[in-house]
């Protein structure tokens, strides 16, 4: 079957101009440019949501000539926090609102975690393709798939504004994870070993925020990824991850693989996941779930998400299987057949971790690679793909800072400083890759100086 983008759609009966609405972080949706370009290319009209704290990005990129966002018809900026529920559904409405008499909403996606929730609201209203209003609800709400996943749940207890006063933590079995219930990017997730450390811990969060306290579950970690179409499953593959948590208190991503995980593990979670999918009444999109075996095999449910994966995992498909997931996504939210195929290859994106301190400089030294110095808030390069045959390969090298930046601890994702792209044809072949480029990657940074003392009557 051809993955050729539909060029042209029928008018709409309104008379309005056909439109898609894609939501997330300015950022992310242009570091995806895929979906512009094949929306773009349907001659549909790109209507983006992006929090507010994207506006002078993404006003800057509307106006830069060749970068993505030039296909963007209009944009609207919402205001809102991760860490306060419902707080950017206001806007959300609003903005869909004020477009419904100047163009016909025929399909939406939440490309970022932060609008999954009233997008999905808005796909319920207009009648669209989505993931559904429960899944759209408890996909972004931790202490919610608690409530409707128990299967697969570790113990928690959930501590909503006002309860943690009253809540003995010599009450729970150490250690525990500790996770503010809307925040995403691992951010405040952390491990307490005993009931002083949790208690430090709490007092730590903003008194409006939930905060979930739950059983730590050792042992490797996995991510499920899955395009649902109709409530059925198209596409379905286990990722295999490294986090922090192996070696630190906190929880940041490390690595991720695409086509890791064989036999009896990879069979036993892509069933959880269904059943999971099930239980969600998952209706049409894409999810992204975390999850790990504990002792005896029975897969635990991390978290769910109901969007595209993040980091690089969108890379890696394109790399394992020579096809990019973001045209399927896009037939699937316009409710056309989709289908992908399974991987063909190993792939591997790996964060690599570093010293606290003033970043001086990140080098390779590796015949016909260059570091790409990304930066924070830039476009990343588009990774080249190679063939199902090709050798054990290094495709990419990333700086997420720039020089001179003082980096600390990794606390969480936005913490990370360098990453790099790798696939074989085998997970043996990627294994050594991986330790050979390791080697070849310098990372160096120097001690930060000492804050500036204040100046008196300043």
């Amino acid at each position: 079957m051809s993955t050729a983008p539909v060029t042209e759609t029928l008018p709409p009966l309104s008379g309005r101009p056909s439109a898609f609405l894609l939501t997330g972080s300015f950022l992310a949706i242009c570091r995806a440019p895929r979906y512009l370009t094949e929306l773009a290319a349907r001659g549909l009209k790109i209507l983006v949501i992006t929090p507010s704290v994207w506006r002078e990005q993404a006003l800057a990129g509307l106006n830069e000539p060749g970068h993505p966002a030039a296909d963007i018809a209009d944009i609207a900026f919402v205001d809102g926090s991760v860490d306060r529920e419902g707080s950017f559904t206001p806007g959300v409405v609003a903005a869909v609102r004020a477009w419904e008499s100047s163009y016909e909403i025929i399909g939406a996606y939440a490309a970022g975690e932060t609008l999954v929730e009233p997008t999905g609201l808005i796909a319920d209203a207009l009648g669209l393709p989505g993931p559904g209003l429960r899944a759209s609800r408890v996909c972004r709400s931790k202490y919610l798939q608690r409530l409707h996943l128990g299967e697969f749940n570790p113990a928690s207890v959930v501590l909503p504004p006002g309860a943690r006063e009253g809540f003995d933590p010599s009450s729970v079995p150490f250690p525990v994870v500790v996770k503010p219930a809307t925040r995403h990017s691992s951010s405040g997730v952390a491990t307490a070993a005993d009931a002083a450390q949790l208690t430090e811990l709490l007092a730590g969060y903003p008194a409006h925020e939930t905060i979930l306290v739950e059983e730590k579950v050792p042992g490797q970690e996995f991510s499920v990824e899955a395009l649902i179409q109709h409530g059925k499953v198209v596409f379905e593959s286990v990722t295999v991850k490294e986090t922090t948590d192996s070696h630190a208190d906190t929880f940041v991503e490390l690595s991720h693989t695409v086509s890791g995980a064989v036999g009896l593990e990879r069979k036993t979670l892509l069933a959880a996941n269904r059943c999971t999918l099930k239980l969600l009444d998952f209706k049409d999109g894409m999810t992204h779930s975390e999850w790990r075996l504990d002792a005896g095999g029975h897969p635990r449910l991390m978290e769910i998400a109901a969007r595209t994966p993040g980091d690089g995992l969108t890379v890696l498909y394109h790399l394992a299987t020579g096809r990019p997931l973001e045209p399927e996504i896009i037939k699937i939210a316009l409710g056309e057949p989709a289908e992908y195929p399974k991987p063909a290859r190993h792939a591997r994106q790996v964060y690599l971790e570093h010293d606290p301190g003033v970043l001086d400089e990140i080098s390779v030294d590796w015949p016909g690679a260059v570091v790409e110095w990304a930066g924070e808030g830039d476009l990343w390069p588009e990774v080249p793909v190679g063939r199902p045959n090709d050798p054990p390969t290094l495709r990419a090298v990333f700086a997420q800072k720039e020089k001179g930046t003082e980096v600390g601890p990794l606390l969480s994702s936005e913490d990370r400083v360098a990453n790099f792209f790798i696939d074989a044809p085998t997970g043996v072949a990627l294994d050594a890759l991986e330790a050979r480029v390791r080697a070849a990657i310098t990372i160096r940074t120097s001690p930060a100086g000492p804050e500036p003392e204040a100046v008196a009557g300043a």
